[in-house]
């Protein structure tokens, strides 16, 4: 398969797919050849519209991070960065850790789903307490965040419109009444030339930050650990060396990453990529999930191999678009396998292969994941 070939959207728009790692990485670090910004090009191809967001919701979901260019790109993101830094993720660990724990405190003796029980309500619990949502409101954000990746176009529908109307007043009580959490920090934050964010590029980068902190973790977590339940030896050997799950994290991410394809970029000018030449305005899409699989890069490409060394999947892209929710998405993978492996002394898959039901859409998720955890006494 060649790593740069012609193919077609969800839609049916006529775009380049960049399949090959090499390829990719060049895409997504060159920013000067490749545009992201999709709200001021009036030949975009509407992802939003083909995913089944409705007109009035869909400015704050494409608005993001992820769709603007330098300088705009720049701007955002230097002021999100005075807030939303690697020390305010780590200072989280505690609480992370304390919330994995009461997740597992109720995990039954029988067979449970583990994406209801765990994978899905612990990102939703850490976003929100990372944003500043009262507790109260936790299982309504769950719920709208769930139905955004719903295969049902109205469900998505209104789960966007109650995330962006909810949003939109949480900033507002926030500006009366703030606090230390981060949407307050976001509210207050200026750089040296008195720039600050307006309240719909609030709102967006909240949602953004929603997205990013919790599809990306649910996926990792939830295929993580069917990776992970399908090599018991694996299971015996992080058991015994707690500090090689990091290591295994990054595999489950390179294997099963949260994000099957990047945001779509433009040429800005006629590119040489591989071997074809993309045309000035011509729409690329890069695949993340096969770059992340080329044989080229990786040893054992279609393996899993949760003791790999050398891992720089694209995961998480790569370049100035590099995801914002990366750091909370791995320190909330690494707490949540280390005290799954410690907790318990057998871990399995409770269905077949044939059992194991996936989401129907583009997007290859998990649906759920029945699974036995038995205990076992703490090691000594």
């Amino acid at each position: 398969m060649p790593p740069v070939r012609r193919g077609r959207y969800f839609d049916q728009s006529p775009i380049w797919l960049v399949t090959g790692y090499d390829e990719a990485l060049a895409v997504l670090k060159d920013p000067g050849s490749f545009s992201n910004d999709i709200n001021t090009r009036k030949d975009a191809v509407d992802v939003l519209a083909a995913a089944g967001l409705p007109d009035d919701v869909a400015p704050y979901l494409s608005q993001t991070l992820g769709a603007y260019d330098p300088p705009d790109h720049a701007r955002l993101r230097r002021l999100v960065s005075r807030e939303f830094t690697v020390r305010r993720v780590e200072s989280l660990r505690p609480l992370i850790q304390t919330m994995v724990d009461e997740l597992v405190d109720g995990f039954p003796d029988e067979p449970f789903d583990f994406l209801e029980r765990f994978a899905h309500p612990l990102p939703v619990r850490v976003i929100c307490k990372l944003l500043g949502v009262p507790d109260e409101d936790t299982e309504r954000w769950r719920t709208w965040s769930d139905g955004l990746t719903a295969p049902d176009p109205g469900a998505m529908a209104d789960s966007a419109r109650g995330l962006v109307a909810y949003m939109s007043e949480l900033i507002e009580r926030k500006r009366e009444d703030g606090d230390d959490r981060l949407l307050s920090a976001l509210i207050r934050v200026r750089d040296s030339d008195g720039d600050r964010l307006t309240d719909r590029e609030l709102t967006s980068l909240a949602l953004t930050l929603l997205l990013a902190g919790h599809e990306t973790t649910v996926s990792v977590l939830s295929e993580g650990l069917l990776l992970l339940l399908n090599q018991p030896p694996e299971q015996e050997r992080l058991r015994g060396d707690l500090d090689a799950v990091p290591a295994a994290v990054e595999e489950m991410l390179r294997v099963a990453g949260p994000a099957e394809i990047a945001p779509m970029r433009y040429a800005k000018h006629d590119v040489e990529l591989g071997d074809v030449t993309i045309r000035a305005g011509e729409p690329v899409q890069v695949v993340y999930a096969t770059a992340n699989r080329d044989p080229r890069r990786f040893d054992a490409a279609d393996s899993t191999v949760l003791g790999r060394e050398e891992n720089p999947h694209l995961a998480f892209g790569n370049g100035i678009h590099y995801c914002l929710g990366a750091s909370l998405a791995r320190a909330e993978a690494d707490l949540s396998f280390r005290t799954l492996l410690t907790r318990f002394g057998n871990l399995s898959v409770a269905a077949t292969a044939d059992e194991i039901r996936w989401q129907p859409g583009a997007a290859r998720r998990l649906a759920a994941l029945p699974i036995r955890a038995t205990s076992t006494p703490a090691r000594h």
